[in-house]
């Protein structure tokens, strides 16, 4: 039994969702969004509750119950409040800002990077070493935070990169003489 495919998603007031054979819509003040799940589980709407249930106990059955119930929870979530994530950057001289819909990163290569930010992402840069990426859609928000990050991770010997805020970087000792 999934434990998180059994808990109902409540909806909060201001929230509506509409179910039409395997696609659930869900429209809320920030957003409207809509899933279509497979075959293999049921969706219900009831009294403001969103029940997902699975059709039989195959193993793909039990699977997709879990992650329908997640996105159409990550839905609801994404129509009220959104969604953000924080990356820093350390290293000297590694900069960002942004210029109309650009991300213009200066990483210590020999060429500043400039990364187009996708339709439905709102990217800021309040100071030159910090970025902040707001959504609705989870998946989305986080795909295009990893994509930044991807352009210089986290090093263990010094830490220089770009990192999530909070994120613990194992450090490395360098050689010895």
């Amino acid at each position: 039994m999934s434990r998180i495919g059994k808990k109902p998603v409540e909806l909060p007031s201001g929230v509506t969702a509409s179910v039409s054979g395997q696609t659930i819509e869900i429209k809320g003040p920030k957003d409207t969004q809509s899933f279509t799940a497979t075959d293999d589980v049921t969706i219900a709407v009831e009294d403001n509750v969103v029940t997902v249930t699975p059709r039989g106990m195959s193993k793909r059955a039990r699977q997709q119950w879990g992650m329908s119930r997640t996105i159409v929870a990550n839905m609801v979530t994404g129509c009220t409040t959104g969604f953000k994530k924080e990356l820093e950057i350390q290293g000297v001289g590694y900069r960002a800002q942004m210029q109309g819909n650009v991300l213009k990163l200066s990483l210590g290569l020999s060429h500043d990077v400039n990364f187009e930010v996708p339709a439905g992402i709102t990217v800021t840069a309040p100071k030159p070493t910090e970025i902040i990426i707001e959504g609705t859609d989870s998946q989305l928000v986080g795909q295009v935070a990893a994509n930044i990050r991807e352009w210089r991770k986290p090093e263990p010997y010094k830490g220089k990169g770009i990192r999530y805020k909070g994120e613990f970087i194992f450090r490395k000792e360098g050689k010895k003489k």
